[in-house]
């Protein structure tokens, strides 16, 4: 299909809607479900740990399956909206999830093994889902945004997901945390589904499918095996590289992100019932988020412009060094301070490495790349991230306090910041080999190489 690059209102309308919704729905299943687990079922880090892992798993196989389908099918649409509608009714399934449900359901009475039948059910219908959410989200919707964009607009398409992401983690932080103080966690998972719901409602008559609808003659077993070919490894190596960057920047992320509201309650004491935000702190807030969109959005289309090359390496410093900040702040202003560089490094990463990733991404075989893509940014991150934070929160804990069960849990400690950092100095490696890449590019655009001659043929 013909591409512009420029991002049309109809595109827009729609990456807003399905990214921030899918963002935030991703925010809860990341965050508040660890913390539901955590203080309402009863679960410790482990269990936060494999749930994680196991949800990571479900997402992988479901994107690479459903994301193979879509190509298949030669459809986007229906995965998109069909699967936002059931996604968020399993969201709302949560709402009717306790030990007292558990109970009386399977008629049991013994404490443990209701608390492990919950916890259990809890992980199951994480992983339903995900299954519900990767469908529509990371297979679907990631591949259409692949398919209705191009490099010359890509790294601002990026810069408003990853807009989309922070404001759906703030949105959860603040509003999900305040309404599920006042009105509990049945009542936030039933509002969240349903706008959900309605979301896929909605791109059932404002999506344009990206795809023909004309269903594709190869062979689907072959598009499921397909991006684990040494063949298509070694004819895509910088799809890989960006990959392998995507995978040691999430590594690094998952170190902390899965404990980081119970580490901003129990160690630095942010009290989630109490949030007093007078006026003044309220407008100054509007201010520096109308600052942030528009530094962001400057900086994607700056990096359009000028490239990734130049953008990387600070971004990997400024992430690197935020997060040893963080390690060392005692005080929750200080804690703060420190977050700012580290966000900006995240933010900045993830504009720059999800760009490279559809850069090299074959148009044809989106979908079919999809899962691939979840392996490193999702599968091999989440089952690597929060172990490593859970063995660091064990091996040096401090502290633990009691949940609503009267059981006695680690708190989180500072030195996960440090080990993230630790992982994200990785993302150098690779990165290297992408520098040169992109330079290649750039200087072949530069020079206006004739046409079908590509960065390697200069190169040699």
């Amino acid at each position: 299909m013909e591409k512009s690059s420029k991002l049309g209102k109809n595109l827009l309308f729609n990456l807003i809607l399905f990214g921030f919704m899918g963002q935030v729905a991703w925010a809860v299943e990341n965050n508040y479900f660890n913390t539901f687990l955590y203080n309402k079922i009863g679960g410790s880090p482990a269990d936060i740990a494999n749930m994680v892992a196991w949800s990571s798993v479900a997402a992988v196989v479901t994107t690479l399956v459903m994301g193979t389908l879509s190509d298949k099918l030669n459809r986007r649409k229906i995965f998109i909206s069909l699967g936002y509608v059931f996604w968020g009714v399993t969201v709302m399934a949560f709402a009717f999830i306790s030990r007292e449900n558990v109970a009386s359901l399977l008629n049991i009475s013994n404490e443990t093994k209701v608390k492990l039948m919950t916890i259990n059910l809890v992980i199951v219908m994480d992983c339903l889902m995900t299954f519900m959410g990767s469908t529509s989200n990371d297979a679907a919707f990631n591949a259409w945004v692949t398919d209705v964009t191009n490099e010359h607009n890509r790294a601002k398409t990026e810069s408003i997901l990853s807009l989309l992401s922070i404001f759906g983690l703030v949105v959860v932080t603040v509003v999900f945390g305040a309404l599920a103080t006042n009105f509990g966690y049945p009542a936030c998972f039933l509002g969240l589904g349903l706008v959900v719901t309605i979301c896929g409602l909605i791109g059932c008559f404002s999506i344009k499918d990206s795809r023909s609808g004309a269903v594709q003659t190869n062979s689907y077993w072959s598009g499921l095996v397909y991006g684990f070919r040494p063949s298509v490894v070694k004819g895509n190596r910088y799809l890989y590289l960006a990959l392998l960057s995507i995978c040691f920047f999430s590594i690094a992320t998952q170190v902390f992100l899965p404990y980081i509201f119970i580490y901003l309650q129990h160690h630095l004491g942010f009290d989630f019932n109490n949030l007093n935000i007078t006026p003044t702190a309220a407008v100054v807030a509007v201010l520096i988020l109308v600052a942030v969109v528009a530094a962001v959005i400057i900086i994607g289309g700056l990096i359009d412009k000028k490239g990734k090359s130049l953008f990387v390496f600070p971004s990997v410093l400024l992430f690197v060094a935020g997060l040893i900040g963080c390690s060392f702040a005692n005080r929750l202003s200080t804690f703060g301070l420190c977050a700012i560089p580290a966000f900006a490094g995240y933010g900045l990463l993830m504009i720059i490495l999800n760009a490279a990733v559809r850069d090299f991404t074959p148009e044809d075989k989106a979908g079919q790349l999809q899962g691939v893509r979840m392996i490193f940014f999702v599968l091999i991150p989440m089952v690597v991230g929060p172990r490593i934070g859970s063995a660091i929160t064990n091996r040096f804990a401090q502290g633990t306090y009691l949940n609503e069960y009267e059981e006695s849990v680690n708190i989180p400690v500072p030195q996960i910041y440090l080990a993230a950092a630790a992982v994200a100095v990785l993302i150098v490696i690779p990165a290297v080999f992408l520098f040169r890449e992109w330079k290649l590019k750039e200087r072949a655009a530069k020079e206006e190489l004739p046409a079908g001659e590509t960065t390697e043929s200069a190169d040699a």
